[in-house]
């Protein structure tokens, strides 16, 4: 069902940038312009100020462990009602205002992406102790015939991060993670990651300091460098399975600065490129 003559553009989007209206959708408008120019687009998001005040409002509280929430089952429960219910809907209904048509979809739909349960490893000296956390899980997964199918019908999936396993649980999987397995395993020809900065910059308070290009292997230089560092790292790592996973090119660029979307379809450095 693929379109072969159209590329696909995967845009992972989520934090503060989603909070302001105004600025969705002027990040919406930018996207559904690169799709009217030729592209086929598709959009991954996360939630987490949205999930943050679900879980105040329902008095849970947040254990985490090594900077991993800890999810209950009834944590999950508000997580995908503020994911589904809220982000989800949101995105679909701007997009659709704007003339396109838009479907929301998560992981558990068509049972499109498996998951695992993640168990999460730390070393103390020389023992590795292991965290149970809850219903959080990695993608295990992906069949990618139901996104074909609505990329090739001309919608546009607008895809939240939660998946069930094999058995039938579900579990939250970090955006990040999950934008970059889709995005490797849809092969798109860019894997877009949507931030609050230009891009990967040597001295995270110095905009001129901007890394415009990289390569995959120079990432764990720059991990030991602490110039990639806090959540920074998951995108990183996010970037590395979807270009092993057979996308053509990540770039993180700025989503507080929604002209920047547009340029990724003109012979424009912008942001940050990541190649294998």
């Amino acid at each position: 069902m693929k379109d072969s003559n159209k590329p696909i553009l995967l845009f992972k989007y989520g934090g503060n940038a989603m909070t302001d209206e105004a600025l969705k959708q002027a990040v919406l408008r930018a996207i559904t312009e690169l799709k009217a120019k030729g592209n086929q687009v598709v959009i991954v998001h996360g939630g987490g100020p949205f999930i943050e005040k679900a879980l105040t409002n329902a008095k849970i509280v947040s254990e985490f462990i090594d900077g991993h929430r800890k999810t209950t089952s009834e944590a999950l429960e508000h997580i995908e009602m503020a994911l589904k219910g809220q982000v989800n809907g949101s995105l679909v209904s701007l997009i659709n205002n704007l003339g396109h048509k838009a479907v929301g979809l998560s992981g558990k739909d068509g049972r499109f992406v498996t998951a695992i349960k993640r168990v999460y490893r730390r070393q103390i000296s020389d023992d590795i102790e292991e965290f149970d956390l809850g219903q959080v899980g990695d993608v295990l997964e992906v069949d990618t015939s139901l996104i074909h199918l609505l990329l090739a019908n001309d919608y546009i999936p607008v895809v939240t991060c939660l998946a069930m396993d094999e058995a039938g649980h579900d579990y939250n999987i970090n955006a990040d993670m999950f934008a970059g397995e889709l995005a490797g395993a849809l092969k798109v020809r860019d894997y877009v990651i949507l931030t609050d900065v230009d891009g990967l910059l040597r001295d995270k308070d110095n905009p001129e300091t901007l890394i415009s290009e990289l390569r995959v292997e120079e990432i764990k230089a720059l991990i030991a460098q602490e110039v990639i560092q806090g959540g920074m790292l998951p995108k990183m790592e996010s970037c590395a399975k979807a270009l092993s996973g057979g996308a053509q090119a990540v770039r993180i660029i700025n989503g507080t600065k929604p002209e920047q979307i547009g340029l990724l379809n003109e012979n424009v450095s912008v942001g940050t490129t990541i190649k294998l």
